[in-house]
Order: C-alpha cells, then sequence, then structure tokens
C-alpha cells in the first residue's frame, strides 16, 4: 500500500511539472516582443523661401498581421522641410512596435500645406494625400530590445508642382527611405560661402542626396547614403563661382566621411 501511494504521488508531481513547463513554452511562444521605430525626416533643398508639410499621422502596416494599418505617432504638426539639411531632422514618430517586418509606411497629411515663393504664400494641393496618405515599401525588421531608425528623404525640388501658368501648386510627394542602419554620411566645407553652393551625392547618373552648404559658415551633410563609392558634385547658386567635383568618395555604414574644404573659384 505504501508503494502505491509512492508512486501515485511521484505520477502526480510529474503531471505537474509537465503542465508546468508546457505553460512556460506557450507563453514564450506567445511572447513577440517589442522593439523601437524611429522615423525621421529631411529634405533635399529647392530655392523656395519655405515648403511646408503638415503631417497629422504616421502609420505602418506589419507583415502577416490582420489589423491592418496601425497609428505609431499623431504629431498634427506643419513642418518647413527646407530647415531639414545639413544633418537636421524632425522626429515624426518614436514607438514600441511588436517584433516582426513593417512592409509599409505612411504619411497622412492635412490641407494645411503651403510654398512660400518671394514671401508669397500658395496652398498646395494634394491629390487624394488625406484619404489614402503618401505610402512608401520599407520592410523594416524590428526586433526585441533594437531601435530601428528609418530616414525619409523629402525631396522638395521634385515634390512640388506648379500647375500651368496659374499660382496654383500641388503636393505630389517624392520621398527616399533608407534605415540610418545601414547608411552613412559625406560632411565638408564649400568656401567661399558667398557662392551659396548646392551639394550633390551622386551614384551614376541617379542623385541620391542633395544639400545646401551653410550660407553662414559653409559646412554641410549628405546623409542616409548607403554604403559605395560616390562623386560629390558643388555647384554655385550665385553667379561669379565655378564648380568642383570630389570623384570616388567612399560612404562606410555608421560613419561620416570627411571630405575637408572645396574651394570654388572665381569666374569672369
Amino acid at each position: 500500500m505504501d508503494f502505491l501511494n509512492k508512486f501515485k504521488t511521484s505520477l502526480f508531481l510529474a503531471v505537474v511539472v509537465g503542465l508546468f513547463a508546457y505553460g512556460c513554452d506557450l507563453n514564450s511562444d506567445l511572447e513577440t516582443g517589442t522593439g523601437t521605430m524611429q522615423v525621421k525626416m529631411h529634405d533635399a533643398p529647392v530655392d523656395y523661401d519655405e515648403v511646408n508639410i503638415a503631417v497629422e499621422r504616421v502609420e505602418v502596416n506589419r507583415s502577416g498581421s490582420d489589423q491592418g494599418w496601425v497609428t505609431i505617432s499623431e504629431p498634427n504638426e506643419v513642418y518647413n522641410i527646407l530647415e531639414l539639411v545639413n544633418g537636421e531632422f524632425a522626429l515624426l514618430a518614436d514607438a514600441e512596435l511588436e517584433t516582426g517586418t513593417y512592409q509599409q509606411i505612411r504619411l497622412i497629411l492635412s490641407d494645411n500645406n503651403t510654398v512660400v515663393i518671394d514671401g508669397e504664400s500658395f496652398k498646395m494641393t494634394v491629390p487624394s494625400g488625406a484619404q489614402t496618405g503618401l505610402k512608401l515599401n520599407i520592410n523594416a525588421e524590428i526586433e526585441e530590445g533594437i531601435v530601428y531608425t528609418l530616414l525619409l528623404d523629402f525631396d522638395a525640388n521634385r515634390s512640388v508642382v506648379k500647375r500651368g501658368a496659374t499660382n496654383q501648386y500641388n503636393l505630389r510627394p517624392v520621398i527616399r527611405a533608407t534605415s540610418e542602419a545601414i547608411s552613412g554620411n559625406i560632411a565638408g566645407t564649400v568656401s567661399p560661402v558667398e557662392a551659396r553652393a548646392t551639394v550633390y551625392a551622386l551614384a551614376g547618373s541617379d542623385t541620391l542626396s542633395t544639400t545646401f552648404a551653410d550660407t553662414t559658415s559653409g559646412e554641410f551633410t549628405l546623409v542616409g547614403l548607403e554604403k559605395g563609392s560616390y562623386t560629390v558634385s558643388v555647384e554655385a547658386r550665385e553667379d561669379g563661382f565655378g564648380s568642383a567635383t570630389e570623384e570616388n568618395v567612399e560612404v562606410t555604414i555608421g560613419e561620416t566621411t570627411a571630405l575637408g574644404e572645396i574651394e570654388l573659384s572665381a569666374t569672369e
């Protein structure tokens, strides 16, 4: 009888331990963990006074999820993207998300978008922007405990479109999305500052990043460039100055390649 009681007790304990272990494994499977996504916006500049973009909210879409679009921030703010040059960014979102692959991001804009030219402000119309948003394919992999930073390069020059001969404008955003984790930068100084230079990073015939040199210091930073070799082209916006080119400029992930001073010679 003692043997039978001991057997029953041992069997009971074995079942309890087994169920506990199974429960732990099940909880482990259900816990997906979380990571962080940051979304930063910067600009490829243009010769307007201001380009003001009104961002209501930022949404993402996760692969395999039945939730559809999920809101990760609601800034409800107007950004003059011409201020977002030379390493300056607007932080649109900083959100904790479930781990997984997020295929798309979209910006929902309000109707308060304007361009200022020679001191005069003009409203910009966003075709279908308020209804469907500005969608970008990103395939962002969110991992547990890791911050994933997405850089949105807003090309103002190609995004602001004048409608015919009227003073009416459409906003048709052209945006390049890059992961900060797989990109690097190029920095330098252009002299003289009076040239008001535009600086381009070129890969073959493609312009991948553009900025204006600072009109006080001449400093510039080309951001969000993937690893590789680039040609840096410098063009004066003022008459009386030449141009300059730096060939075979190497970009390394997570680093800034320093070019030093680039001098533009005076022309006749």
